[in-house]
């Protein structure tokens, strides 16, 4: 093989691995985004504690926290 035919297949794959990352990249999941099956069941204990009106806001929760 030629020089120019091997820069010419290098070329190409380096092309085609690009791709690949840009691909990875938009279809990735956001590690940070997922909740473990523990951290998806304290969300829905304090969003419940929230609708019901038995949580506080954290500066109320200061002033309690000061006394």
């Amino acid at each position: 093989m030629s020089e120019a035919t091997n820069s010419r297949i290098v070329a190409d794959e380096l092309k085609a691995i690009r791709e690949d990352l840009l691909y990875i990249k938009q279809n990735m999941v956001n590690v940070d985004m997922v909740l473990s099956s523990d951290e998806e069941r304290r969300l829905e204990k304090s969003l419940k504690e929230h609708s019901e009106k038995k949580s506080v806001t954290l500066k109320d929760f200061e002033k309690k926290m000061r006394r």
